[in-house]
């Protein structure tokens, strides 16, 4: 009986502390939205406010003078974010496909080369990646954001470590000897087989692309600015910064992120399960 009653005390804490954790985590977002209806004198003077203001047609109205174009942004955050996705979740299962499926003589010095790449902070490679891309004349186009997700170290080794467990050698040589070629192997079998690790890493992928903001800033001029960027002009005005517009900005590029999270939140959560079990 005292066992029974601890278990349930136990159980009822443990929702307690996720239900706390979970409001916690909300309630910046929800500042953030609530903050996207006031008006900059009332937010500057009262910082936290959970209750929503009438001022959120004032603050739209800012986007006009600053240049913001929600539609536009939203179309080339659109493109950046889904090319580099799909390029980054096709070239780095295949990558992953190559090293796990074939038996070739580099093939772990191959793969020790990209678990170090992807120890390379990104910063270090910023300026050589700019004049390259200034002398092949892509400076002001989405190609340098979208080209470059071929090449994704931590995602090779995620969908390495999934596959190796997960895809029968059996099942590739069975389809061999049937006579399949190696492309229809890996896109009809070997694919469908990842589609868990895929949802999770296409998730993350698309979210970080879309969150891009130093690289769009440097390579892009404002009539191709992503999201990110427009948000910033808001936020660079000399005289007067408009809080309210600038939350509201914020609101407007974090909601298909949003959107995106509800939707395929049970491929992350099975995902990311799958993989840590696997690997």
């Amino acid at each position: 009986m005292r066992h029974g009653i601890r278990a349930k005390i136990g159980t009822t804490g443990i929702y307690i502390v996720c239900i706390f954790l979970a409001l916690l985590s909300i309630f910046p977002f929800y500042i953030m939205i609530v903050n996207a209806t006031r008006s900059t004198y009332e937010i500057q003077s009262t910082a936290i406010s959970l209750i929503p203001s009438t001022h959120i047609i004032d603050n739209w109205g800012v986007f006009d003078g600053k240049k913001f174009d929600p539609i536009k942004g939203f179309l080339h955050s659109m493109l950046v974010s889904t090319g580099a996705t799909i390029l980054a979740v096709y070239f780095s299962t295949l990558t992953a496909y190559a090293v796990v499926v074939y038996d070739w003589k580099l093939k772990n010095a191959f793969f020790t080369f990209v678990m170090c790449v992807l120890m390379i902070p990104a910063q270090l490679t910023t300026i050589g990646f700019y004049k390259m891309m200034y002398s092949w004349g892509w400076v002001n186009s989405f190609a340098p954001l979208i080209i470059p997700a071929i090449a994704a170290p931590s995602m090779v080794f995620f969908m390495r470590q999934y596959m190796i467990p997960a895809l029968s050698l059996e099942i590739v040589q069975s389809a061999r000897i049937d006579g399949a070629g190696e492309f229809y192997i890996f896109n009809r079998i070997a694919m469908p087989i990842m589609k868990p690790a895929i949802a999770t890493q296409a998730i993350f992928t698309f979210v970080n692309s879309w969150n891009q903001l130093f690289m769009p800033l440097i390579l892009l001029r404002q009539d191709k600015y992503t999201m990110p960027c427009m948000v910033s002009l808001l936020n660079n005005d000399f005289y007067k910064t408009e809080y309210g517009a600038v939350y509201l900005g914020l609101f407007l590029t974090v909601l298909p992120l949003f959107v995106v999270y509800f939707a395929l939140s049970k491929y992350i959560i099975a995902g990311v399960a799958l993989g840590s079990v696997k690997g």
